[in-house]
């Protein structure tokens, strides 16, 4: 028995798929085509068949109405008159089938027409022999007359339908050549659908076979996929399962008993052993929840307590979907994370929140003492220097008098640095109400504010038109005061401060590095200077609060200024960025959301 060949069952299963599959499709396509074929011709014939068939009642009732025209006019007997009478009815009734019937033929339906003018002829040459033979009307020569036309019309109608049944043959001659020719082919025809299902079952025996292979390949992959998969869930500290609601049978992931704290499969996965696990404190919660996925057929996230099995407890959060496969199972796919470490973070970051919270009420409070408690000690300072009078002032000696200007300067530098940090403040913790709000009519605002020191350095500023956004209005004209009024105090020795401003809108994807591409579209407002500039390195640090680039004997200023048009930007959801050139000017560009 050596010489038996080895059985291969997926060779064999090909094989009998490539047979079957040929002689079905061999088989179909023939018997279909033929019959097909074979009713097309059947109907032809039998709608040439039915046309004859019509003609020749036509005909027919022609004739009868012709033979009582005569009957009765030899005997004047009025029961000749019945195949006549009769005979227009038959003739319309054919006339209307032979309409139908050659409907979608328009050199027949014109034939027709033809045809029924000759009939209703024929049938007024009937009436008027009729009327001519009566005795009290009779006319011999009228009579012989209508009875010849009535010869020749009768020849006519004849010629007419004969014409109408060769048109008939002539279609039927060629529908026969056309079915005789294809039934020709037939032989071809099989033979071209043989090899075209040969070269199609070939191609799907060799994509079977690369299938197995893939298949193959995949099955790899997913063993590997599967062990990643555990050894992510090990990681992630998370777990799955699958509960067949038809069958109530439950299946965990290895790592489901890891972390209840058992060995995996250690015990079977039902629904009153897993309770076991969970906390007295939520256990009838989760009871109830899970009553409800037999119920409602669906889980939404849960929050609960484990009791593992070294007696530590851990958080947990589950979540489950429910699918339907192809036999109408029911299948709650489910995941379990422990978010134990997360709880303890959550607890921290409520901790930090609530101090952060102190905190805030603190700085509400040093708001208070700054406003009011600071700036009344600072108040009297300055009541009682301005007493001092002249005629005191000069009894004084020099010494004294330097003193009490340094007391008078720190003292108004005192109540400059009181009213920043109170503005710096407000931008913070204000009410941030956005209004549809006309930028140029801020422009204007800001201008008015500045007019004494734009006359005093016969400043000249040119400005574009200006977009309608929504904004915090007195926000955006402490932006425009600033930076305008920053302008006017850095300009250069003996030069006149030229500030100009301009907008336009642009794509952050042009911006990518710096605005956020959620945002589309964003204003871009500049505002460039020929003033004293700074060095470039400083254009981040100028924003930082209390930051600043010259000494307070050279300019005045808290260096709170353009910290306060950062956070006015920041509140916008907008950007703002700075350049320049030293003794050249600066760049200040303004980024809005539209």
């Amino acid at each position: 028995m050596k010489w038996l060949p080895k059985f291969n069952s997926s060779n064999s299963l090909r094989v009998i798929f490539v047979i079957a599959v040929f002689i079905l499709l061999f088989l179909s396509s023939i018997a279909y085509k033929h019959n097909q074929d074979l009713n097309e011709s059947s109907k032809l014939v039998m709608h040439t068949y039915e046309i004859n068939i019509q003609l020749e009642r036509l005909m027919s009732a022609i004739k009868d109405a012709e033979t009582g025209q005569r009957g009765y006019i030899i005997t004047r007997n009025n029961r000749f008159l019945s195949p006549y009478l009769y005979s227009r009815d038959k003739v319309n009734t054919s006339f209307i089938t032979l309409k139908k019937l050659t409907a979608d033929n328009a050199r027949q339906q014109q034939n027709l027409r033809k045809l029924f003018k000759l009939i209703i002829q024929r049938f007024t040459s009937f009436e008027n022999c009729f009327k001519y033979s009566d005795p009290k009307t009779y006319d011999k020569r009228r009579l012989d007359n209508y009875m010849f036309g009535g010869r020749i019309l009768m020849e006519n109608i004849r010629f007419q339908v004969d014409k109408m049944n060769d048109i008939e043959k002539e279609y039927l001659q060629k529908r026969l050549k056309i079915y005789d020719e294809e039934i020709s082919l037939g032989p071809v025809f099989s033979i071209s659908l043989f090899l075209t299902a040969l070269t199609f079952i070939i191609l799907a025996y060799r994509q079977i076979s690369r299938d197995i292979h893939r298949l193959m390949v995949y099955n790899k992959k997913l063993l590997i996929s599967s062990r990643l998969m555990a050894e992510s869930e090990i990681t992630g500290k998370f777990s799955t399962w699958q509960w067949d609601l038809d069958t109530q049978k439950i299946d965990y992931s290895d790592n489901q008993y890891r972390l209840l704290g058992v060995k995996p499969n250690s015990f079977v996965p039902e629904k009153e052993t897993f309770l076991e696990y969970v906390h007295p404190d939520d256990r009838d919660a989760i009871a109830n929840s899970m009553d409800g996925i037999l119920n409602k057929k669906q889980l939404p996230f849960i929050y609960y307590k484990v009791l593992r099995a070294d007696h530590e407890i851990r958080h947990f959060k589950s979540t489950g979907k429910l699918l339907t496969d192809q036999q109408g199972g029911k299948i709650l796919l489910g995941i379990n994370f422990d978010i134990t470490d997360e709880h303890l973070l959550n607890i921290e970051l409520q901790e930090r929140n609530d101090e952060l919270e102190k905190s805030n009420k603190e700085l509400a409070s040093f708001n208070h003492v700054a406003s009011h408690d600071l700036q009344e000690p600072l108040r009297k300072i300055q009541t009682f220097i301005s007493r001092v009078s002249d005629a005191d002032k000069a009894v004084l000696s020099d010494s004294a008098k330097e003193y009490l200007n340094k007391i008078e300067a720190s003292a108004k530098r005192m109540r400059v640095l009181i009213d920043d940090l109170l503005l710096f403040s407000r931008t913070n913790t204000t009410k941030k109400e956005f209004i549809k709000t006309n930028l140029n009519d801020i422009f204007e605002n800001t201008k008015s504010e500045l007019t004494e020191v734009i006359d005093e350095k016969k400043a000249t500023i040119t400005v574009s038109k200006l977009p309608k956004l929504s904004v915090i209005p007195y926000q955006i004209e402490q932006l425009f005061i600033n930076l305008i009024g920053n302008s006017l105090k850095y300009n250069r020795p003996g030069i006149a401060p030229e500030i100009q401003v301009e907008s336009e809108k642009v794509n952050s994807a042009d911006y990518h590095n710096l605005l956020d591409q959620n945002v589309k579209k964003y204003h871009k407002i500049t505002f460039k200077d020929n003033g004293m500039g700074f060095d470039p390195q400083f254009k981040e640090t100028i924003f930082v609060l209390f930051q600043r680039l010259h000494s307070k004997t050279d300019y005045p200023g808290t260096g709170i200024g353009l910290a306060i048009c950062k956070k006015i930007a920041d509140n916008h959801k907008g950007y703002i960025i700075a350049d320049s050139t030293p003794d050249e000017g600066s760049l200040f560009t303004v980024f809005l959301p539209d």
